[in-house]
């Protein structure tokens, strides 16, 4: 007996493959459509290949014991993400919608879900882009020989260095004074920072101007930026080769503490990781799937960006490690005059103690990069490399919000997608203004923490169960055959319908768990953190509530949702006009 629970007046809500065939044949709809397939593969890519692959993943991995995080990365990769992958890819090409439009159509009490994926979307591009604003600082400031970051700056009477870069270091004092004026904690605010505002209006400008006209101008773009990362990771691989320690900072990369593997805590962090490279639940990918031919084979490209994007992880974190190698036996050099591998080993581990996300590379990269002969060239190659990484997800979170905005039809439907976009990085920009304060770097690390991560896991595990058991396993099934002539094998059906759930379900419980054994002091951070689930997570059963309402007071004709699919009423309409 199959589980599946009751969902009346589907078929009305969603297109039938009569419909779609004649949709692909006739050209009718609104929506517009890739270019060609090559177009669409790298727009997935560059959104899905970000900034966390290459400094996020390369934390963790030192975190829980080098290569041995690799193993739990991997088999998560394949049991959580590629399923999920595939059914986001999946059904948004049979049903031809945003985040909201999909899972109002599934079913009008599922519009929170869709709405959860909008303001994900919306809250983690709006940190997102900061960092894109700190990476076109550093970048301004890379042709400059010596490098700003290289050297202390004088006092105020030039009879000396700055006190405070003296005691620190000058890639402290330039991160932490320099760029981000850093206050001593998030309830000082510190003031504007009129440089990062500048910053920030200039990658929110140039943001706009990439996604004005949607899929068509971000089409073009990621020729260069979902490609000129690749060629980057390649040059600074060649580079640290050639460099002294390099070698040995690989194998601290790829030697594994056993041990790591019976840590539930590195589990957790692989599948929440999962998620990050991945871009899952954001709705960007649904929207992108959703301008493909019917006939797309959706399978086959979900597997192939799941294997290019685990081999971006696993590469980028080699060409990280190369240069951190050298970074660190610079340093242990100088200290004692004299490389032992097992004291380098245990100075790398103090080396990035404590440094996640940004610090490994405004920090840890950054002091590399002035230890090798022609700085500013590696200093404007690799932020070249971030800006474009961030870029192109950008792409796709942006997408994340504004067609979830045209379904919900909150501003007039007439208006052109340039209107939404315009409005969404205007939005974003003032309220972004938070990250520029002295304390906007606290704010940074908070929603990074908590916006993006939980709220993912949730709306993720709400998909799988909307699509496999509301929407109806048998219906996917066939709905798949139809668009790649074969029905999922084993693998998928697994995967769906039992293990990749579970999976879902025991990281949320173990996360939960673990945070209330925290100590009382990072409860404090933990109450804020709740906050910001509950902020996005409560779209899930408002919606579904007032739907419910909605359905109890109204009469059915006035309850009938206006946002509905109305294509197969438009496609008869046409039909009888021809008679």
């Amino acid at each position: 007996m199959k589980l599946k629970l009751p969902n009346p007046g589907l078929d009305d809500r969603i297109p039938s493959h009569e419909d779609l065939e004649r949709m692909e044949k006739e050209e009718a709809g609104d929506r517009p459509k890739w270019d060609n397939k090559a177009q669409y593969l790298l727009t997935c890519v560059g959104f899905c290949v970000g900034l966390g692959n290459v400094w996020r993943f390369p934390y963790l991995c030192q975190s829980h014991g080098g290569g041995a995080f690799m193993i739990p990365f991997l088999i998560l990769l394949v049991l959580e993400g590629i399923p999920l992958l595939h059914l986001e890819f999946a059904i948004g090409q049979r049903l031809r919608k945003g985040s909201v439009g999909v899972w109002r159509s599934i079913n009008p009490y599922l519009t929170g879900v869709g709405i959860a994926s909008l303001l994900v979307s919306f809250l983690v591009g709006m940190y997102y882009n900061t960092i894109m604003a700190w990476i076109m600082w550093y970048l301004f400031n890379s042709f400059q020989d010596p490098l700003p970051w290289s050297q202390c700056p004088l006092n105020a009477n030039r009879t000396g260095l700055v006190e405070e870069c003296a005691r620190s270091s000058t890639v402290d004092y330039f991160w932490y004074r320099e760029t981000l004026n850093i206050s001593t904690a998030i309830d000082e605010a510190g003031g504007l920072q009129w440089w990062m505002v500048l910053a920030l209006l200039a990658a929110w400008t140039m943001l706009y101007v990439c996604c004005i006209r949607g899929i068509e101008t971000t089409g073009k773009a990621v020729y260069i930026t979902s490609t000129l990362p690749y060629l980057v990771l390649t040059i600074f691989l060649v580079r640290g080769l050639t460099l002294k320690g390099s070698v040995e900072g690989i194998k601290f990369l790829f030697t594994p503490d056993v041990n790591e593997l019976i840590n539930p805590a590195t589990w957790l962090d692989a599948g929440a990781q999962v998620f990050y490279s991945f871009s899952l639940a954001f709705g960007g990918l649904i929207s992108f799937s959703s301008y493909n031919s019917v006939h797309n084979n959706c399978e086959q490209d979900a597997v192939l960006i799941s294997i290019i994007n685990g081999c971006t992880s696993v590469y980028s974190a080699t060409v990280i490690y190369s240069i951190i190698g050298f970074r660190a036996t610079q340093n242990y050099d100088d200290c004692v005059g004299e490389t032992y591998f097992s004291g380098l080993n245990m100075y790398w581990h103090a080396l990035l103690q404590g440094v996640e996300g940004t610090g490994l590379a405004f920090i840890v990269f950054t002091e590399a990069i002035i230890k090798m002969p022609i700085s500013p060239l590696w200093a404007v190659l690799f932020f070249i490399m971030l800006f474009c990484l961030g870029l192109s997800t950008m792409f796709g979170n942006i997408e994340g919000v504004v067609v979830p905005l045209q379904d919900l039809r909150v501003l007039p439907k007439s208006w052109p997608k340039e209107i939404f976009t315009g409005l969404t990085c205007l939005i974003s920009l003032a309220l972004g203004l938070i990250f520029a304060l002295g304390s906007g770097n606290y704010w940074l690390a908070l929603f990074d923490n908590f916006a993006g991560s939980i709220p993912l896991l949730i709306i993720g595990f709400c998909e799988m169960i909307s699509v496999i058991y509301i929407y109806g396993v048998d219906r996917f099934n066939k709905d798949i055959e139809f668009m790649i002539g074969h029905k999922p094998n084993i693998f998928w059906q697994a995967t769906w319908r039992v293990i990749s759930p579970l999976i879902m379900i025991f990281i949320l419980v173990f996360y939960f768990v673990t945070q209330i054994t925290k100590e009382l002091t990072y409860l404090v951070w933990d109450q804020e953190a709740v906050r910001m689930h509950f902020t996005v997570l409560l779209a899930i059963p408002a919606v579904a509530l007032f739907k419910f309402i909605q359905r109890k007071c109204c009469n059915k004709k006035a309850y009938k949702d206006t946002t509905v699919d109305t294509i197969s009423a438009k496609i008869q309409m046409s039909d009888r006009e021809k008679f």
